[in-house]
């Protein structure tokens, strides 16, 4: 179960998401007593997900392993190295450049590339997380992956050609004034994760 824990130091990331051009991409700084799920709802928040699929990360660099979603322990086949619960940052992220895979929704297949920029210590009244900066909105949640991300864009900034009009009428209503260039740090809201936690369970009842 996530749980607040006191911190001394700050994580500064850069959260890129693999595929896209131009490169949507975040920047935040996160408390050092961070798991891997707490990361998961910062990144979720900052990026504009909304937690609705499943989730994991691979580890790079020497220890190369798997860290999985709590909720996906009953489809697993094997046994992973741990669950983003269990796992702290620190573990993994000890210096500058160190870097994961983040992937979120396994069927739309988003990857992220997570990296560490800096560890600092916390500014006093400074209030953790925080989203420094980025660009570019989040791809709709279910579009479809890259391909159907595409379509998004080409349908939100009157680009289709006439022969794709109906299909893309169809698309710009259900994106809903979607625009995909937009996006403020500013307007950023982070969950507390053991809340998402406890959400996400009750959402499954």
């Amino acid at each position: 179960m996530p749980r607040k824990r006191p911190f001394k130091t700050v994580f500064q990331f850069k959260i890129a998401l693999i595929g896209p051009e131009p490169v949507i991409w975040r920047r935040i700084q996160v408390p050092g007593s961070y798991t891997f799920y707490d990361l998961h709802v910062a990144i979720q928040n900052a990026m504009g997900w909304t937690d609705s699929h499943l989730h994991a990360y691979e580890m790079r660099g020497k220890r190369k392993v798997r860290i999985e979603s709590p909720y996906a322990v009953e489809d697993l086949h094997y046994k992973p190295y741990g669950f983003t619960t269990e796992i702290m940052l620190a573990e993994f992220f000890k210096k500058e450049h160190d870097s994961a895979i983040y992937e979120y929704d396994f069927g739309d297949g988003w990857r992220h590339e997570v990296v560490l920029e800096d560890i600092q210590l916390k500014k006093a009244g400074m209030k953790y997380p925080v989203c420094l900066d980025g660009r570019r909105a989040c791809p709709p949640e279910d579009c479809g992956g890259t391909g159907g991300y595409a379509d998004c864009v080409t349908a939100a900034t009157g680009k289709a050609i006439p022969e794709e009009g109906d299909e893309m009428r169809n698309l710009l209503t259900w994106l809903d004034g979607w625009n995909p260039e937009t996006f403020d740090p500013k307007a950023v809201v982070f969950e507390i994760p053991a809340r998402r936690f406890r959400a996400s369970f009750e959402e499954d009842i």
